[in-house]
Protein backbone atom coordinates (compact mmCIF):
# COMPACT_ATOMS: atom_id res chain seq x y z
CA UNK A 1 0.00 0.00 0.00
CA UNK A 2 2.78 2.18 0.67
CA UNK A 3 3.65 2.12 -3.06
CA UNK A 4 0.36 4.02 -4.08
CA UNK A 5 2.29 7.39 -5.17
CA UNK A 6 3.59 5.56 -7.92
CA UNK A 7 -0.06 4.23 -9.20
CA UNK A 8 -0.57 7.95 -9.73
CA UNK A 9 2.16 7.90 -11.54
CA UNK A 10 1.67 5.17 -13.36
CA UNK A 11 -2.39 5.94 -14.13
CA UNK A 12 -3.66 6.78 -17.94
CA UNK A 13 -2.70 10.60 -19.02
CA UNK A 14 -6.64 11.80 -19.78
CA UNK A 15 -6.97 12.85 -23.77
CA UNK A 16 -5.68 16.80 -22.68
CA UNK A 17 -2.52 14.82 -21.17
CA UNK A 18 -2.02 12.92 -24.44
CA UNK A 19 -1.00 15.74 -26.14
CA UNK A 20 2.22 15.86 -24.38
CA UNK A 21 4.24 13.48 -25.19
CA UNK A 22 7.43 14.45 -22.99
CA UNK A 23 6.70 14.29 -18.84
CA UNK A 24 7.26 17.58 -17.19
CA UNK A 25 10.57 18.40 -15.47
CA UNK A 26 8.08 18.75 -11.99
CA UNK A 27 6.78 15.08 -12.72
CA UNK A 28 10.59 13.88 -13.76
CA UNK A 29 11.61 15.69 -10.30
CA UNK A 30 9.03 13.53 -8.80
CA UNK A 31 9.97 10.28 -10.09
CA UNK A 32 13.65 11.05 -8.96
CA UNK A 33 12.30 11.00 -5.97
CA UNK A 34 10.12 8.83 -5.07
CA UNK A 35 13.14 6.37 -6.52
CA UNK A 36 15.68 8.21 -4.39
CA UNK A 37 13.35 7.12 -1.62
CA UNK A 38 12.62 3.11 -2.30
CA UNK A 39 16.42 3.30 -2.70
CA UNK A 40 17.01 4.48 1.31
CA UNK A 41 14.02 2.20 2.15
CA UNK A 42 16.19 -0.93 0.37
CA UNK A 43 19.58 0.30 1.75
CA UNK A 44 17.81 0.23 5.20
CA UNK A 45 15.87 -3.09 5.05
CA UNK A 46 20.08 -4.23 3.95
CA UNK A 47 21.17 -3.65 7.15
CA UNK A 48 19.49 -6.96 8.34
CA UNK A 49 21.84 -9.09 5.83
CA UNK A 50 24.99 -6.91 6.29
CA UNK A 51 24.28 -7.96 10.19
CA UNK A 52 24.55 -11.71 9.14
CA UNK A 53 27.67 -10.93 7.15
CA UNK A 54 29.67 -9.18 9.60
CA UNK A 55 31.47 -12.20 11.68
CA UNK A 56 32.05 -9.30 15.26
CA UNK A 57 29.43 -9.80 17.99
CA UNK A 58 26.79 -7.08 17.68
CA UNK A 59 28.60 -4.44 20.29
CA UNK A 60 31.69 -4.44 18.39
CA UNK A 61 29.76 -4.32 15.13
CA UNK A 62 27.66 -1.38 15.94
CA UNK A 63 30.52 0.74 17.59
CA UNK A 64 32.66 0.40 14.65
CA UNK A 65 29.41 1.29 12.42
CA UNK A 66 29.11 4.31 14.27
CA UNK A 67 33.07 4.99 14.31
CA UNK A 68 32.42 5.11 10.31
CA UNK A 69 29.40 6.82 10.02
CA UNK A 70 29.85 9.93 12.69
CA UNK A 71 33.11 11.18 11.02
CA UNK A 72 31.45 11.00 7.65
CA UNK A 73 28.42 12.85 8.48
CA UNK A 74 30.72 15.31 9.84
CA UNK A 75 33.22 16.02 7.33
CA UNK A 76 29.56 16.46 4.55
CA UNK A 77 28.35 18.98 7.28
CA UNK A 78 31.28 20.52 6.74
CA UNK A 79 31.54 20.39 2.70
CA UNK A 80 28.19 21.58 3.02
CA UNK A 81 29.20 24.49 5.11
CA UNK A 82 25.87 23.04 7.36
CA UNK A 83 25.44 25.17 10.68
CA UNK A 84 25.58 22.61 13.13
CA UNK A 85 25.15 24.63 16.08
CA UNK A 86 22.45 23.76 18.85
CA UNK A 87 21.65 24.69 22.52
CA UNK A 88 24.07 22.90 24.61
CA UNK A 89 21.02 21.33 26.78
CA UNK A 90 19.94 19.89 23.19
CA UNK A 91 23.44 18.63 22.65
CA UNK A 92 23.69 16.88 26.09
CA UNK A 93 19.39 15.71 25.34
CA UNK A 94 20.75 14.36 21.82
CA UNK A 95 23.22 12.64 23.06
CA UNK A 96 21.45 10.43 25.44
CA UNK A 97 18.41 9.58 22.85
CA UNK A 98 21.32 8.74 21.07
CA UNK A 99 22.87 6.09 23.32
CA UNK A 100 19.40 5.04 23.34
CA UNK A 101 19.14 4.34 19.35
CA UNK A 102 22.80 2.61 20.40
CA UNK A 103 21.55 -0.27 22.28
CA UNK A 104 18.62 -0.29 19.96
CA UNK A 105 20.95 -1.55 17.11
CA UNK A 106 23.00 -3.49 19.42
CA UNK A 107 19.83 -5.42 20.58
CA UNK A 108 18.86 -5.31 16.86
CA UNK A 109 21.94 -7.49 15.68
CA UNK A 110 21.88 -9.23 18.54
CA UNK A 111 18.44 -10.71 17.61
CA UNK A 112 19.83 -11.68 14.29
CA UNK A 113 23.23 -13.36 15.90
CA UNK A 114 20.95 -15.53 17.77
CA UNK A 115 18.25 -16.70 15.55
CA UNK A 116 18.23 -15.12 11.38
CA UNK A 117 17.47 -12.00 9.51
CA UNK A 118 13.58 -12.65 9.30
CA UNK A 119 12.61 -13.25 12.56
CA UNK A 120 14.41 -10.41 13.49
CA UNK A 121 12.91 -7.77 11.39
CA UNK A 122 9.39 -9.38 12.22
CA UNK A 123 10.19 -8.81 16.13
CA UNK A 124 11.34 -5.21 15.00
CA UNK A 125 7.98 -5.05 13.58
CA UNK A 126 6.38 -4.60 17.36
CA UNK A 127 7.81 -1.76 17.34
CA UNK A 128 4.51 -0.31 16.75
CA UNK A 129 2.80 -1.24 19.54
CA UNK A 130 5.49 0.13 22.31
CA UNK A 131 5.06 3.00 20.65
CA UNK A 132 0.85 2.98 21.01
CA UNK A 133 1.91 2.84 24.99
CA UNK A 134 5.28 4.59 25.48
CA UNK A 135 4.17 7.95 22.99
CA UNK A 136 1.24 8.79 25.26
CA UNK A 137 2.89 8.54 28.82
CA UNK A 138 5.94 10.57 27.44
CA UNK A 139 3.62 13.27 25.11
CA UNK A 140 1.09 12.86 27.87
CA UNK A 141 -1.95 12.45 25.40
CA UNK A 142 -4.78 9.62 24.76
CA UNK A 143 -4.00 6.44 23.96
CA UNK A 144 -5.20 5.66 20.42
CA UNK A 145 -6.95 2.33 20.99
CA UNK A 146 -6.38 1.45 17.19
CA UNK A 147 -2.74 2.03 16.91
CA UNK A 148 -3.25 -0.20 20.50
CA UNK A 149 -4.80 -3.02 18.49
CA UNK A 150 -3.01 -3.33 15.14
CA UNK A 151 -0.04 -3.42 17.71
CA UNK A 152 -1.44 -6.36 19.37
CA UNK A 153 -1.84 -7.68 15.98
CA UNK A 154 1.65 -7.49 15.43
CA UNK A 155 2.46 -9.25 19.03
CA UNK A 156 -0.22 -12.12 18.10
CA UNK A 157 1.59 -13.20 15.22
CA UNK A 158 5.63 -12.93 17.14
CA UNK A 159 3.93 -14.92 19.69
CA UNK A 160 2.90 -17.51 17.22
CA UNK A 161 6.56 -17.55 15.39
CA UNK A 162 7.51 -18.03 19.41
CA UNK A 163 5.41 -20.88 20.22
CA UNK A 164 5.74 -23.08 16.98
CA UNK A 165 9.77 -22.24 16.60
CA UNK A 166 11.38 -22.38 20.64
CA UNK A 167 14.97 -22.33 18.98
CA UNK A 168 14.34 -18.76 18.00
CA UNK A 169 13.06 -17.57 21.64
CA UNK A 170 16.42 -15.53 22.44
CA UNK A 171 16.91 -14.20 19.11
CA UNK A 172 13.00 -12.83 19.37
CA UNK A 173 13.40 -11.65 23.20
CA UNK A 174 16.05 -9.72 22.59
CA UNK A 175 14.60 -8.85 18.92
CA UNK A 176 11.74 -7.41 21.42
CA UNK A 177 13.72 -5.67 23.32
CA UNK A 178 15.22 -3.61 20.08
CA UNK A 179 12.02 -3.10 19.34
CA UNK A 180 11.01 -1.44 22.72
CA UNK A 181 14.22 0.68 22.58
CA UNK A 182 13.53 2.04 18.64
CA UNK A 183 10.02 3.05 20.02
CA UNK A 184 11.77 5.36 22.40
CA UNK A 185 14.01 7.34 20.17
CA UNK A 186 11.70 8.37 17.80
CA UNK A 187 9.04 9.83 20.59
CA UNK A 188 12.22 11.70 22.39
CA UNK A 189 13.01 13.10 19.51
CA UNK A 190 9.56 14.61 18.47
CA UNK A 191 10.01 17.83 20.90
CA UNK A 192 13.60 18.43 19.52
CA UNK A 193 12.60 18.27 15.88
CA UNK A 194 10.62 21.42 17.26
CA UNK A 195 14.01 23.38 17.86
CA UNK A 196 16.66 21.57 15.67
CA UNK A 197 16.81 20.14 12.10
CA UNK A 198 16.77 16.64 11.26
CA UNK A 199 19.72 16.77 10.05
CA UNK A 200 21.51 17.89 13.42
CA UNK A 201 19.63 15.91 15.05
CA UNK A 202 21.60 12.99 13.21
CA UNK A 203 24.60 14.24 13.27
CA UNK A 204 24.41 14.56 17.13
CA UNK A 205 22.78 11.56 17.92
CA UNK A 206 25.61 9.37 16.01
CA UNK A 207 28.00 11.15 17.76
CA UNK A 208 26.39 10.47 20.88
CA UNK A 209 25.60 7.01 20.72
CA UNK A 210 29.38 6.34 19.60
CA UNK A 211 30.48 7.84 22.75
CA UNK A 212 27.76 6.38 25.07
CA UNK A 213 29.03 3.00 23.24
CA UNK A 214 32.78 3.40 23.32
CA UNK A 215 32.04 4.75 27.21
CA UNK A 216 30.11 0.72 27.39
CA UNK A 217 32.82 -1.27 25.56
CA UNK A 218 34.54 -2.41 28.11
CA UNK A 219 31.85 -3.88 30.56
CA UNK A 220 29.99 -4.83 27.26
CA UNK A 221 33.11 -7.03 26.22
CA UNK A 222 34.13 -8.08 29.57
CA UNK A 223 30.42 -9.90 30.05
CA UNK A 224 30.20 -10.94 25.99
CA UNK A 225 34.25 -11.47 25.29
CA UNK A 226 34.61 -11.39 21.45
CA UNK A 227 36.94 -13.38 20.15
CA UNK A 228 38.86 -11.03 18.07
CA UNK A 229 38.36 -6.75 18.49
CA UNK A 230 39.33 -5.99 15.01
CA UNK A 231 37.46 -6.62 12.10
CA UNK A 232 39.11 -9.32 9.14
CA UNK A 233 39.16 -7.38 5.58
CA UNK A 234 35.56 -9.18 4.34
CA UNK A 235 34.20 -7.46 7.82
CA UNK A 236 35.71 -4.41 6.88
CA UNK A 237 34.32 -4.58 3.53
CA UNK A 238 30.65 -5.00 4.80
CA UNK A 239 31.02 -2.79 7.48
CA UNK A 240 31.85 0.22 5.17
CA UNK A 241 29.09 -0.66 3.16
CA UNK A 242 27.05 -0.57 6.07
CA UNK A 243 28.12 2.74 6.90
CA UNK A 244 28.77 4.60 4.19
CA UNK A 245 26.01 3.33 1.86
CA UNK A 246 23.11 1.97 4.24
CA UNK A 247 23.12 4.68 6.81
CA UNK A 248 24.71 7.54 4.92
CA UNK A 249 24.09 7.90 1.45
CA UNK A 250 20.40 6.56 2.37
CA UNK A 251 20.00 9.21 5.40
CA UNK A 252 21.22 11.61 2.18
CA UNK A 253 18.98 9.80 -0.33
CA UNK A 254 16.21 10.49 2.38
CA UNK A 255 16.76 14.37 3.02
CA UNK A 256 17.02 14.56 -1.15
CA UNK A 257 13.44 12.82 -1.22
CA UNK A 258 11.93 15.21 1.43
CA UNK A 259 12.12 17.98 -1.08
CA UNK A 260 9.89 17.01 -3.28
CA UNK A 261 7.91 14.54 -0.82
CA UNK A 262 6.28 14.80 2.02
CA UNK A 263 7.70 13.72 5.60
CA UNK A 264 4.10 11.94 5.80
CA UNK A 265 4.77 9.73 2.28
CA UNK A 266 8.21 8.99 3.57
CA UNK A 267 7.24 7.79 6.66
CA UNK A 268 4.90 5.58 5.38
CA UNK A 269 7.32 3.92 2.85
CA UNK A 270 9.67 2.97 5.75
CA UNK A 271 6.57 0.32 6.70
CA UNK A 272 8.67 -1.56 3.80
CA UNK A 273 11.83 -1.92 5.42
CA UNK A 274 11.21 -5.40 7.13
CA UNK A 275 9.43 -6.51 3.99
CA UNK A 276 12.51 -5.60 1.81
CA UNK A 277 14.90 -7.30 4.44
CA UNK A 278 12.72 -10.38 5.17
CA UNK A 279 12.73 -10.67 0.75
CA UNK A 280 16.71 -9.76 0.79
CA UNK A 281 17.01 -12.88 3.79
CA UNK A 282 15.16 -15.42 1.53
CA UNK A 283 17.23 -14.78 -1.76
CA UNK A 284 20.63 -14.29 -0.43
CA UNK A 285 20.63 -17.08 2.60
CA UNK A 286 17.58 -19.16 1.74
CA UNK A 287 16.12 -18.59 5.11
CA UNK A 288 12.57 -19.72 3.86
CA UNK A 289 14.24 -23.52 3.67
CA UNK A 290 14.37 -22.93 7.56
CA UNK A 291 11.14 -21.06 8.64
CA UNK A 292 8.42 -23.46 9.15
CA UNK A 293 4.42 -22.78 8.76
CA UNK A 294 4.19 -20.52 11.91
CA UNK A 295 6.68 -17.72 10.68
CA UNK A 296 4.75 -17.58 7.90
CA UNK A 297 1.23 -17.11 9.84
CA UNK A 298 2.75 -14.82 12.12
CA UNK A 299 3.98 -13.01 9.05
CA UNK A 300 0.49 -12.27 7.06
CA UNK A 301 -0.69 -11.24 10.65
CA UNK A 302 2.21 -8.35 10.81
CA UNK A 303 2.04 -7.54 7.16
CA UNK A 304 -1.84 -7.24 7.73
CA UNK A 305 -1.22 -4.42 10.56
CA UNK A 306 1.06 -3.00 8.90
CA UNK A 307 -1.33 -2.74 5.97
CA UNK A 308 -4.24 -1.89 7.75
CA UNK A 309 -1.98 1.29 8.99
CA UNK A 310 -0.88 2.61 6.34
CA UNK A 311 -4.33 2.73 4.90
CA UNK A 312 -5.60 4.16 8.10
CA UNK A 313 -2.53 6.97 7.96
CA UNK A 314 -3.38 7.53 4.21
CA UNK A 315 -6.91 8.32 4.73
CA UNK A 316 -6.72 10.61 7.88
CA UNK A 317 -3.52 12.54 5.70
CA UNK A 318 -6.26 12.90 3.21
CA UNK A 319 -8.82 14.19 5.35
CA UNK A 320 -6.65 16.62 7.26
CA UNK A 321 -5.33 17.66 3.76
Amino acid sequence: MTLWPYAILLMKPSQSQNKLRRPSPETNKLKKAFIQLHIAVLLAGLTGVLGKLISLNEGLLVWYRLLLTAPSLWLLALLRKQDVRIGRRDVWRIFGIGGIAALHWVAFYGSIKYSNVSVSLLCFSAIGFFTAIIEPLILRHRVDVVELMLGLLVIVGIFFIFQVDPHFKTGIIIGLVSALLGSLFPVLNKRILLRVSPENVTLYELSGGFLVLTALMPLYLWLFPAPSLLPGWQDLGWLLILAWACTVLAFNLSMSALQKISAFTVNLSYNLEPVYGILLAFLLFREDKYLSGGFYVGFFLILLSIVLQTVRLRRRHLKAA
